[in-house]
């Protein structure tokens, strides 16, 4: 377990709990033979360095919080977490610099769902609730909505319910580039300049990078548009009373100040004690979000700390190096990282012995089943819905196909290029066959984000390649009771020639 093991409890316990689930019980579920599951855990054991990997294939299931779980799990016991060729984090430059806290713990249940009772995680609801929300009457039922840049009607689970209930609303605000399947129920829609008219900096996704790096990039085309920033603000100080010709001015000016104070509040920080105005006049000129960013990139870890260190980050700095700064490889950052209550890692805290057995009771049912399963798949040139009406990206042999192992092809009579039924509890969908090897027997595949044949939408290549909408099989009903998340992949489905 290398450093970690000193960090981490539970060790016993979590060993008691998983000795049923062997490679022979695993290969029941999964259909891989139990020698190759055995020579798969060999080999990340003994390896010098092994990252098993997740995300998105590992949430969207039944069990995601579990799985997730189990490949920490995996990085934890095997001396791969924390450690180079393993599992790392990186410091993003606009991480926030401060002294050691008490933990928190993760938030669950501090209210419920209206309809089917399930509780809120971390202040968010599932997504599966909504049209339950909008279409049962009582005390609390949703009658307006904002989107902003999303597309439920397409990514949520029962898509033909989710349509039905954004179409019953008494008002919809939607903030966006397109006319979707979504959108086209709004009463309004503020658009936001597009991708090319405006600066971006990838706050987020430098929280997932392999390496620690910082890109800045400015807007090619310069167009007189209300930037998105400034139409949330204004809608912010709408809904607080102060009317429609309010400055969204207001709300960037407050979250930079709210910003620059809390880092003048650090005890030892380079900023401790400097004066907040003095500081908000060296701020880059440009939007509200590049002033937050500048701010942000200022403060942090590699910044300039306004002076104190002149070689530091700030947007002036980045905008001088428009190929982005590489700021080094990842590096050890436990145990400073953890924000726990204890300060220690507990291989088996929270409700996991509840989820394994209920894994081997759902185990035993799928088995006695027999029903295909349906998973979802991405392409790196239409991953989501706002991909599909760029003519570039979606040119080219059609991707919104479902794709059936030959073997479960030649037993139903389905063969390659015919149209396919595709049926789940709750609905059903044409699709064009694709028989491949790539799917594994018992499964079939069909890309999300398609469906894009809706009257009302307004993406004429979109529509050219509509496709089925895979959401319209996804059952509400199933959700991780851990974390909310809709099942969208695993579903029990029946295919049958069209």
């Amino acid at each position: 377990m290398g450093k970690i093991a000193a960090l981490v409890d539970g060790r016993s316990e979590l060993g008691a709990a998983v000795e049923n689930f062997t490679p022979e019980w695993a290969a029941g579920v999964t259909g891989i033979d139990a020698g190759q599951i055995r020579e798969l855990a060999d080999e990340i054991g003994a390896a010098k360095s092994a990252a098993v990997y997740g995300r998105i294939g590992t949430t969207t299931v039944e069990f995601g919080t579990l799985a997730t779980w189990l490949l920490d799990v995996i990085a934890i016991l095997t001396g791969n977490l924390d450690e180079p060729g393993g599992m790392m984090f990186p410091r993003p430059a606009t991480e926030r610099v401060r002294p050691p806290r008490p933990g928190r713990q993760f938030r669950v249940g501090r209210w419920a769902s209206r309809v089917s009772g399930r509780p809120e995680v971390q202040g968010e609801l599932p997504a599966a609730d909504m049209p339950d929300e909008m279409l049962v009457p009582g005390d609390g039922q949703l009658r307006m909505m904002f989107t902003c840049a999303g597309n439920p009607v397409l990514s949520c689970p029962d898509g033909d319910r989710m349509d039905e209930a954004f179409a019953s609303l008494d008002a919809m605000v939607s903030v966006d580039i397109y006319l979707n399947e979504t959108t086209r129920h709004a009463d309004v829609i503020l658009p936001p300049p597009s991708a090319l008219e405006k600066s971006h900096y990838d706050i987020n996704f430098y929280g997932l990078s392999i390496r620690n790096i910082s890109n800045f990039s400015t807007p090619v085309f310069d167009r007189d548009l209300m930037t998105e920033e400034d139409i949330y603000a204004k809608l912010t100080l709408i809904a607080l009373g102060r009317g429609a010709d309010a400055d969204p001015e207001i709300v960037h000016d407050q979250m930079v100040r709210e910003l620059l104070a809390a880092e003048t509040a650090v005890e030892g920080s380079p900023l401790a004690e400097r004066d907040v105005g003095e500081m908000l006049d060296q701020l880059a000129q440009g939007s509200g979000s590049v002033r937050v960013v500048d701010a942000m990139l200022r403060t942090g870890p590699y910044g300039d700390q306004f002076g104190a260190n002149a070689n530091g980050l700030s947007v002036a700095k980045l905008q001088e190096n428009p190929h982005g700064i590489d700021l080094g490889p990842l590096e050890p950052r436990l145990p400073d990282l953890l924000n726990t209550v204890d300060d220690r890692i507990d291989l088996f805290s929270g409700p996991f012995l509840a989820e394994l057995a209920r894994l081997d009771a759902r185990a035993t049912e799928w088995a006695m089943d027999g029903r295909l399963r349906l998973g979802g798949r991405r392409h790196l040139r239409s991953n989501n819905s706002w991909m599909h009406n760029l003519e570039v990206l979606v040119r080219g042999k059609a991707r919104c196909t479902l794709q059936i192992n030959p073997m479960d092809a030649a037993e139903l009579g389905i063969a390659d290029g015919i149209d396919a039924v595709v049926r789940s509890r709750v609905g059903q969908v044409v699709a064009p066959v694709e028989v491949t090897e790539s799917v594994m027997p018992g499964v079939v595949s069909l890309p999300h984000g398609w469906g894009h044949d809706m009257a009302g939408v307004k993406m004429d290549v979109a529509q050219r390649h509509a496709g089925v909408n895979s959401n319209v099989l996804t059952d509400p009903a199933v959700v991780d009771p851990l974390s909310g998340t809709a099942a969208l992949n695993a579903i029990p489905v029946e295919v049958v020639p069209a």
